[in-house]
């Protein structure tokens, strides 16, 4: 007895200690939650933020290239005992010794206008960079909250269908029991287990749905697709957590919104590449500084160890090539402020869309919440008649029918509201 004790004592411990391993193995997530794991997880994410250390290399880089160069460089010659007769002193021979040289030379860029240019357009591209990686924030962040409530809408349908499922085979209890005592039909109990056998094909459907959308959530927070994990959140307190009118009156401003802010910096780099295409007129001054020792000195030297100089390169004739990358910048800014200028009117029409797509979502979502209610009233109702007799059970399932479908449109009105939430806010980036 002791011994059977001491081994269920054992067990229990055995399978509390296993049952707290795989608890910690499942992940539980609010909406807030997996946004912040995917912008710390996200492929996409992590490559947009290379891609602003990327820009910071290349601005040190440009800026570099102006600061002073210093180059050490180390010679040998040797001639292997060669010698040179001077025509004007026969007999006179001069025996080429080896020779070995350490040069240091220093080199300063003293003026250059495309280098100038070139740092004004590597600190652009940097903030090009910067943008695109607040706006990939921006993206990630409005497709992980998509995929949230498709997620919690997949688990609401699958909810309604099962807790359909399970009325109607509480009714086929009923009807049967009515059909034992010969209230009712036998086919009458027949069409009832067909609506029953396809409720339980639907719950089926449903599962796989809602896995479905749980796999999109893990892709879009860059999760292994073994993870576990609890959606903590419901669509009724994200509903009545969010101000959907507030979003209504937000002003919208072109300068906020990333996609235009995106169009106006590459504009932006159009204009100061036409600038540098320019700046190819102009002269480029530069000094140097050489310093040689003499390691192995020939016979005869006359070479200083000290030479300091001024380089000045000025473009005279091209044959028009300047000329033509000139007006090709031009081109190509004049294109990139149509771009910009068409954007501008683009996402001024997309506003007065989003906005009245947001207000519909509103207005849908309380008359689908009423029709829900309704539908509730009537279904209870019509299931009372149906157990006392006065109903047949085709008027049954055609009031189940109506609650479900009552159910569906509920649920697919929250997901819309939800989703023209998120576009509203994603427009005005106060997501």
């Amino acid at each position: 007895m002791k011994s059977s004790l001491k081994l269920l004592f054992a067990l229990g411990i055995l399978i509390t200690t296993l049952s707290n391993v795989f608890a910690q193995d499942v992940m539980y997530l609010s909406l807030e939650d997996a946004r912040a794991y995917a912008l710390e997880h996200n492929k996409v994410l992590a490559n947009a933020g290379l891609a602003v250390d990327e820009a910071n290399a290349g601005l040190r880089e440009t800026i570099a290239q102006g600061l002073p160069q210093l180059n050490a460089a180390v010679d040998y010659s040797n001639f292997f005992g060669s010698t040179a007769t001077l025509g004007a002193m026969p007999g006179f021979e001069i025996e080429f010794n080896p020779t070995s040289n350490l040069g240091v030379s220093v080199g300063q860029l003293l003026f250059s206008g495309s280098y100038i240019v070139g740092i004004q357009t590597a600190r652009l591209f940097r903030e090009v960079s910067e943008t695109s990686l607040e706006k990939s924030e921006l993206d990630i962040k409005a497709q992980v909250s998509q995929a949230y409530y498709l997620s919690l809408i997949s688990m609401a349908s699958k909810d309604i269908i099962q807790s359909n499922y399970s009325n109607m085979q509480d009714l086929l209890g009923k009807s049967k029991a009515l059909v034992d005592v010969g209230v009712a039909e036998e086919v009458e109990y027949d069409q009832l287990l067909v609506q029953s056998n396809m409720l339980a094909d639907a719950v089926r459907a449903s599962e796989r749905q809602v896995e479905l959308s749980l796999n999109m959530l893990r892709l879009q927070m860059g999760m292994p697709a073994s993870q576990d994990i609890v959606l903590t959140d419901n669509l009724e307190s994200l509903v009545g957590g969010s101000d959907f009118r507030s979003s209504l009156i937000h002003p919208f401003s072109l300068q906020e919104n990333l996609d235009f802010r995106m169009v106006a910096l590459q504009s932006g780099l159009a204009e100061k590449q036409l600038k540098l295409e320019r700046a190819a007129y102009l002269p480029t001054i530069s000094g140097f500084y050489n310093y040689t020792e003499k390691l192995l000195k020939p016979e005869f030297d006359i070479t200083p160890k000290h030479v300091i100089g001024l380089n000045v390169n000025i473009p005279i004739f091209s044959s028009g090539v300047r000329q033509a990358r000139v007006n090709k910048a031009r081109i190509n800014m004049e294109v990139a402020e149509n771009q910009l200028d068409l954007l501008a009117q683009q996402l001024a029409i997309q506003e007065k869309q989003l906005r009245f797509n947001l207000n519909n979502a509103i207005d849908q979502y309380e008359s689908q919440l009423a029709n829900l209610e309704v539908a509730r009233k009537v279904y209870k109702s019509f299931n009372d008649k149906y157990v006392q007799g006065m109903v047949s059970s085709l008027d049954m399932i055609t009031a189940n029918n109506n609650y479900l479908q009552a159910e569906n449109s509920y649920v697919s009105s929250l997901l819309q509201l939800m989703e023209a939430h998120v576009a509203m806010e994603k427009l005005l980036n106060t997501l």
